[in-house]
C-alpha cells in the first residue's frame, strides 16, 4: 500500500476539537480518489480470503469504507449507531468518552452465530468506541471477530493499542507522534 500517498493527503487540524489537540481529518482521503482507491483496494486485500459474511462499521465515518468494502467482497453491512438512531429491537453498550459517557446500538436481529464479523472504522486512538462496538458484536456469539482501522495513532495517553489487546487488529497507516 503507498501510505506516503495516504500521509501527504491527510489533513492535520491544529487545536480541533480543543485547544492541543491534533485532530486527522480523514475526509481529504476520501475527496482523493487514488487516495480512496488505495484505501479500498488494500481492505478488499487483507480480507477477501477471510470469510467474513458481515462487516459492522461504526456511526459514522466507519460507514464510509465499510459499506463500499461490503460491497466489494459481496457481502452484508451493518450499522453500529449512536443511541436512539436505530428502529425496532436494540443491543445498547455504554462507553466511556473523554467528555462523559456515551451509547452504541446494533439492531438485534443484525448478526448470527454463524457470521465471521469484520468491524471497521476510520481512526484508533483511545479504542473506547471499538471497545464497545466488540462487545456489542459479541452478544450475537460470531465465530470470529476481526478489527480494522485505516488510521491508528500512537501517541502518548492515547493506548487504543493495548485497549484492543487479545483482538485480531489490522490498520491501514501508523501516526506517532
Amino acid at each position: 500500500m503507498n501510505s506516503k500517498l495516504l500521509l501527504q493527503n491527510l489533513r492535520n487540524i491544529p487545536d480541533f476539537p480543543k485547544p492541543g489537540i491534533q485532530f486527522k481529518d480523514v475526509s481529504t482521503l476520501f475527496k482523493n480518489p487514488d487516495c480512496h482507491q488505495e484505501m479500498l483496494d488494500e481492505l478488499v486485500r487483507l480480507y477477501q480470503d477471510k470469510g467474513i459474511t458481515k462487516i459492522v462499521g461504526i456511526e459514522s465515518r466507519g460507514f464510509v469504507m465499510g459499506a463500499m468494502l461490503a460491497a466489494r467482497l459481496g457481502i452484508g453491512f451493518v450499522m453500529c449507531r449512536k443511541r436512539n438512531k436505530l428502529p425496532g429491537e436494540v443491543y445498547t453498550v455504554s462507553y466511556q468518552k473523554e467528555y462523559g459517557i456515551d451509547k452504541v446500538e446494533m439492531q438485534k436481529d443484525a448478526l448470527s452465530s454463524d457470521d465471521v464479523v469484520l468491524i471497521h472504522d476510520d481512526l484508533l486512538a483511545t479504542g473506547g468506541s471499538m471497545v464497545a462496538a466488540i462487545e456489542l458484536v459479541k452478544k450475537f456469539q460470531p465465530r470470529k471477530i476481526y478489527v480494522n482501522f485505516l488510521i491508528e495513532l500512537r501517541m502518548e495517553g492515547l493506548q487504543g493499542r493495548e485497549a484492543l489487546a487479545g483482538n485480531d487488529l489490522t490498520t491501514l497507516l501508523t501516526i506517532e507522534e
